[in-house]
This record gives C-alpha cells, sequence and structure tokens, in this order.
C-alpha cells in the first residue's frame, strides 16, 4: 500500500480537527495541525506585546522561535514553543482571530513553509489547515476541502469554547467565523479556497464518522 500525503483544508468550525484526527487513527498515520503553528506564534507575538501589523517585530519572534510537536503520556499531540507546552492557550477567540492576521503575511507563510513540508516529507500523514492542497503539498494525491453552514460552524466553535470553559455569546462567535471567512479568502497570499484537485465535503448535516468514511473511501482508492 502507497503510504500517502492526505490534506484536509477549510474554513473554521468545518469539524477539520475531529475529521483529521479520526482519519490519522484508522490509517494509522501521523496527525499534524498546521493551524496550531499558526496559533503558536500568535500566543508568542500577542505575550510579547506584538501585533500583526509589527512586522519587524514578528520577524524577530520568528528568528527565535522555535515550534514543535511531541505526545505526551495520553498519545495527544502537544505543541511546544522554544520548549514550552503553550497547547492550552490556543483555543482562545483572541488568539484565532490574532493568528489569521498574522497568517496573511508573505513573511509568516514563508517561515512555517519548509518546517511543515519537512513534517510531510515521508508521506503517511494527515495535514489539516487552510492551504494545505493549494501551496504547502500542491502534489498531494488526497486532497479535501471541508466546510459547512457558517451557524452550524459557530454552533460547534461556541460548545466547543463552553467546554473549555471559555463563555462567549454565540452572535459573537458567528461574527467573528464571518470576519475569519472573509480575511481567510480574501487575502492576497495563500488565500482560503479548494485545490483543483480537492474532494469537496459539506459537513453540515453529516457526522464526524460519515465524513471520516468518505475521506477514506478516496483515500483506499488512491493506495491501490
Amino acid at each position: 500500500m502507497k503510504k500517502l500525503l492526505v490534506t484536509i483544508d477549510g474554513p473554521a468550525g468545518a469539524g477539520k480537527t475531529t475529521v483529521s484526527r479520526e482519519t490519522a487513527r484508522r490509517l494509522g498515520y501521523a496527525y499534524v495541525d498546521t493551524g496550531a503553528l499558526y496559533r503558536g506564534l500568535a500566543v508568542v507575538a500577542a505575550e510579547n506585546g506584538v501585533g500583526p501589523g509589527d512586522e519587524k517585530g514578528l520577524a524577530r519572534i520568528m528568528e527565535n522561535l522555535t515550534l514543535k510537536f511531541e505526545k505526551d503520556e495520553k498519545g495527544d499531540s502537544r505543541l511546544l514553543a522554544n520548549n514550552r507546552d503553550i497547547t492550552d492557550l490556543l483555543r482562545t477567540n483572541e488568539v484565532s482571530m490574532l493568528a489569521s492576521a498574522v497568517s496573511a503575511l508573505p513573511a509568516v507563510r514563508q517561515w512555517l513553509l519548509d518546517l511543515q513540508r519537512n513534517l510531510g516529507r515521508d508521506g503517511a500523514a494527515v495535514f489539516e489547515g487552510r492551504d494545505m492542497g493549494t501551496v504547502v503539498f500542491p502534489g498531494a494525491k488526497a486532497k479535501f476541502f471541508l466546510t459547512a453552514d457558517p451557524a452550524v460552524r459557530a454552533k460547534r466553535r461556541h460548545f466547543e469554547l463552553a467546554a473549555a470553559g471559555r463563555e462567549i455569546a454565540y452572535e459573537k462567535v458567528l461574527a467573528d467565523i464571518l470576519i475569519r471567512d472573509t480575511n481567510d479568502s480574501t487575502r492576497a497570499v495563500a488565500p482560503l479556497k479548494p485545490a483543483k484537485d480537492a474532494v469537496l465535503l459539506d459537513s453540515t448535516d453529516k457526522t464526524v464518522e460519515e465524513v471520516v468514511d468518505a475521506i477514506l473511501a478516496v483515500v483506499r482508492e488512491k493506495m491501490e
């Protein structure tokens, strides 16, 4: 069986993380959350008072920043910034919006491009992100673009935040998702869009199991 590189792109709240993790688990592949890398940079930038408009400040941070994934005792992936575990800081609304803003900068995307490609050099991995199939791995043989109705995506994210103890009004979550959709899809560098050869999947009315089954059917066909 071929060891494929699987890319799953899509907007916030489409279910990419859950679907990508389960797809990787069932294939026995590595799972890479590339959005966490942008969020990691955003966390460190915020801690140092550097905003998305301060490109010199971001350049200084990137020059001295090492991001890497490690598995904990449960087998879950953790993100370390200069060997400090920042995983629990990644999922706030503020970090999401800052990550979206810094990801539009060419210097930031170039900085992470080599890191992402190095992680995928041996295949047998599922990469979750926003430009995996279009920019980072244009030659990947199994590409997917996962989306869902914005209201459904906002409900999912609202539930996720509430479960983490972050009480944010649903209307605020929906507004932020719509803003991020616009920012991500209209940015000049690597805009959010399906690769021409990506399989489009709408998860609005589908369970995680149904989406994963659809992905695996395509992947296994390409493995033969």
